[in-house]
């Protein structure tokens, strides 16, 4: 027995049925909800509120209504959607601080920049803004058209007037199905100027408005950098601009400096941009704080931060740029409805649309206004009729039985209208009066002369042009402000004159926790081998020197972390610190992440095509790049080698394609091939194998060999010896070496291995921060398989051994002069207003 079928069930294809109710709801999003329409710049629900404020009466002259009344009206009649959604929206267009030109006028608590929300809509009062009113100006004179509400009992408009173009003064946000829009506001009296521009040129091109028009204009002020982004979101309709906060220096009495942040970029939380600092300042991820107030009042916005006496300001201020929201980038996408479609919009199509959009208005009204000013001369004329016949007229109603039968006599008698004839039947005696009869009279005269003017403007478009640069010059005038938002030339004045700078060496030290600082060479001077050293920097008690090399203020700097990525900086861009301070933290002057360090450090006077870096990392794996691929690097750094799982980037050397490398290990082997056995690769390659390891042995350097060199190595202990470079004879990469220092108990593994020539000096830096500077000349010269002598004492009661090894360039002067029994001043230097820099000696 078969079962009846359901009538009321219908069998449909559920992959069909998807696809087309997905297709519907996106387009109902795209269409009804998410973006603005390019005439009047409102998205629906935006013109739903400014009109159901209108229908209400709700003028900006007329007294405050309760927000909650305008909500109501709003979602009963026209948005049936979630009473919150609704007021969210109206709060913003009542925020200054979102909306450049505000569209409701709030009473009442409508939130902060602090991020504070709006009170209840229970509590709060609004009303339609003086510059709203003319988003709706002429609405009642047939200038755009009406359609259905949601139910077919209310009719709304399609489009508002909009007598200003609103789509760019006030712009927008939203995100629709796999589209979104993101608009930024602007300058009435700019925006309106471009419109003007149009009008006389319409070939006008967008180079030539953004003379004009140079940029957007937010409500919170702040910075634009540059005009690279503006240019191309203007001629692309999409582009993306960098906004920075307006913040002024200012020192103090007691030689401190302050900043002083005065406005935000848009869209910027005050009070989380004020816990984001205080966060990093606690974190020590910036360091130099040592005050942070909000002093903002109704008179305007003020964060105080105070910088410790021995900070860079400027430094500081460069690194709260980078990790707050003190600097943020806003992306332009030009996304608006055009007849009903979504379309990315360049500047001068989204103007252009504008005014076509008052040509119709324009037009429009102008037709309302002559049908309305032809039928009231109709009229006219059937009283002119009348009065020019009056006594026939009175006779002719007088004798008619009833109101028909007069009206019918009147038609027929005089050749009139039925609407002639009634407004004859419906005039009052008063009207007979010669005084009435001329007023009529004059009216129609007017009216005729109105019609002629009319119709003049309908039949020459430049009438129409000249109406809508009058009204748009009338709304400028009456609304217009100054530009608040200053567009600056992108990064200038972050870039230090070279010239200005002196080209001097400068030593840069960096500790294993990423302290970072210059220092003049001349801070050092040479000591005998076996002495006990200086205190060459302050350092905490798990810290200790791991870099230090040699450079010169204006050589670019290359830095190479262990993770394989490359940043660079210039030499004198690194803050100056006196010789026993412990620096500045890295991560406030390049973009390194967590996790990262520096393990190579490459000063670049020039980059040329003929040099190459030679990189090598801890599983014993080299390459070779040219030098050129590394002449252009971002903020964030990149990757200079791709590494493998578990490896690391171990050291980096110049070289000019003719030299011969050699790689130590910890276990005291090495090996010894000329460059070319690695043939040139590009900057994100592995590389090839350049030593085999044994189990447990790791690579502790690798140097560039020349002729009349020694091979020196330091080890954990203190000791070391020169060995001439003859002694290791050359093989092919790739091979396990030959053995440069026996590795016993009493010397420990090594940690450092140099190609020198005995006319340098040489650092070694321990881990409790001593460091000690020594002729390489006065190192002993042994053969390769021996231990080596001692170089530095150390304290064996607190685990002292040797962190790392440096060469510098010898000081002949420093040599022959102020020799004391192992002490020195070192000169101490103020801190300056640069930032990062270091060289290759690790």
């Amino acid at each position: 027995m078969s079962e009846t079928p359901n009538p009321q069930i219908k069998e449909i294809n559920i992959s069909q049925e998807m696809r087309s109710s997905f297709l519907d709801y996106a387009m109902s999003v795209i269409v009804s909800r998410a973006l603005p329409d390019v005439r009047d710049g409102l998205k629906p629900v935006h013109r739903r509120i400014l009109y159901a404020m209108h229908d209400l009466g709700i003028h900006a002259d007329k007294p405050y209504k309760k927000s909650a009344r305008i909500v109501g009206d709003v979602i009963g009649k026209y948005h049936p959607h979630g009473d919150s959604a609704v007021y969210e929206t109206m709060v913003r267009m009542a925020q200054d601080f979102n909306y450049r030109y505000m569209l409701v006028d709030g009473h009442g608590n409508f939130g902060s920049v602090d991020g504070d929300s709006a009170a209840a809509m229970r509590y709060t009062e609004s009303r339609m803004s003086k510059i709203s009113m003319e988003l709706l100006r002429d609405l009642n004179k047939d200038t755009i058209d009406y359609q259905d509400n949601y139910d077919g009992e209310e009719r709304e408009p399609v489009v508002l007037p909009a007598r200003f173009p609103n789509l760019l003064v006030n712009g927008t946000t939203g995100i629709a199905v796999g589209m979104a829009t993101n608009i930024p506001p602007h300058q009435l009296g700019e925006v309106i100027d471009g419109v003007l521009a149009i009008t006389r040129d319409p070939e006008i091109t967008i180079p030539e408005l953004m003379e004009i028009i140079p940029g957007p204009d937010f409500p919170t002020a702040g910075l634009i950098l540059g005009r690279s982004g503006i240019r191309k979101a203007y001629e692309t309709g999409r582009g993306s601009i960098t906004l920075r906060a307006k913040v002024e220096i200012e020192q103090k009495s007691n030689g401190k400096e302050v900043i002083i942040v005065k406005e935000l970029p848009y869209q910027v939380n005050k009070a989380r941009l004020v816990e984001k600092i205080a966060e990093l300042a606690r974190d020590k991820k910036i360091e130099g704080i040592t005050d942070l107030r909000d002093e903002s009042d109704r008179k305007g916005m003020r964060i105080v931060i105070e910088v410790r006496k021995d900070a860079n300001a400027n430094v500081l201020l460069n690194n709260l740029y980078k990790q707050t929201s003190l600097q943020t980038s806003f992306g332009i996408n030009t996304l608006a409805l055009v007849n009903g479609h979504p379309k990315v919009l360049n500047l001068k199509q989204c103007l252009v649309h504008y005014l076509d959009h008052q040509k119709v208005v324009i037009r429009r009204r102008t037709e309302f206004e002559l049908r309305k000013a032809e039928a009231r001369a109709h009229i006219l004329q059937g009283l002119r009729i009348a009065l020019d016949n009056l006594d026939a007229v009175i006779t002719l109603i007088r004798n008619s039985q009833t109101t028909d039968i007069a009206r019918e006599g009147l038609m027929t008698q005089f050749n009139l209208s039925e609407k002639q004839a009634q407004a004859i039947l419906d005039m009052r005696l008063q009207r007979l009066t010669g005084l009435e009869r001329e007023k009529i009279e004059d009216e129609y005269q007017s009216l005729m002369n109105l019609i002629a003017e009319l119709k003049a403007i309908l039949a020459d478009e430049e009438k129409i042009l000249e109406i809508i640069r009058e009204e748009l010059l009338e709304i400028k005038e009456r609304f217009n402000d100054k530009r608040r938002t200053e567009i600056v030339a992108g990064g200038i004045e972050n870039i230090e004159d070279e010239d200005l700078i002196p080209r001097e060496n400068i030593v840069i030290s960096l500790t294993h926790n990423g302290y970072i600082k210059r220092l003049p060479v001349s801070t050092y001077r040479a000591q005998r081998r076996g002495g006990r050293g200086i205190q060459g920097m302050g350092t905490n008690e798990d810290d200790f020197v791991e870099h230090l090399i040699t450079t010169s203020t204006h050589d670019t700097i290359l830095f190479f972390t262990n993770k394989g990525k490359v940043y660079r900086s210039k030499g004198y861009e690194i803050p100056e610190f006196s010789r026993t301070a412990k620096g500045l933290p890295i991560i406030n002057l390049l973009g390194i992440e967590k996790g990262e360090w520096v393990n190579a450090i490459i000063p670049v006077e020039e980059f040329v095509d003929d040099w190459s870096l030679f990189f090598t990392t801890k599983e014993g794996i080299s390459k070779r790049s040219p030098l050129t691929s590394f002449a252009n690097i971002r903020n964030n750094g990149l990757i200079a080698l791709s590494l493998r799982e578990d490896d690391e980037l171990i050291s980096v050397r110049l070289t000019d394609g003719s030299k011969h490398m050699i790689i130590g290990t910890k276990n005291g082997m090495l090996i010894h091939f000329p460059e070319t056995d690695v043939r040139s690769m590009g900057r994100t390659a592995t590389g090839v194998k350049g030593i085999t390891l044994d189990p447990g042995d790791e690579v502790v350097g690798m140097e560039v060999l020349e002729e009349d060199n020694d091979v020196l190595i330091v080890t954990k202990n203190g000791y070391g010896k020169r060995t001439p470079a003859s002694e290791y004879r050359i093989q092919g990469r790739g091979g396990k070496g030959i053995k440069t220092c026996h590795v016993t108990e009493k010397n420990g593994n090594l940690v450092s291995m140099r190609a020198v020539t005995g006319e340098e000096d040489l650092m070694l830096i321990t881990t409790g921060g001593v460091l000690i500077r020594m002729d390489v000349a006065g190192i002993s010269k042994m053969g390769r398989n021996t231990q080596g002598v001692k170089l530095i004492s150390m304290k064996e009661s607190e685990n002292e051994f040797v962190a790392t090894v440096a060469k510098v360039e010898k000081e002949e002067e420093e040599v022959q002069e102020n020799e004391t029994n192992g002490e020195i001043e070192g000169t101490s230097s103020e801190e300056t207003t640069n930032e990062t820099t270091t060289e290759n000696e690790e």
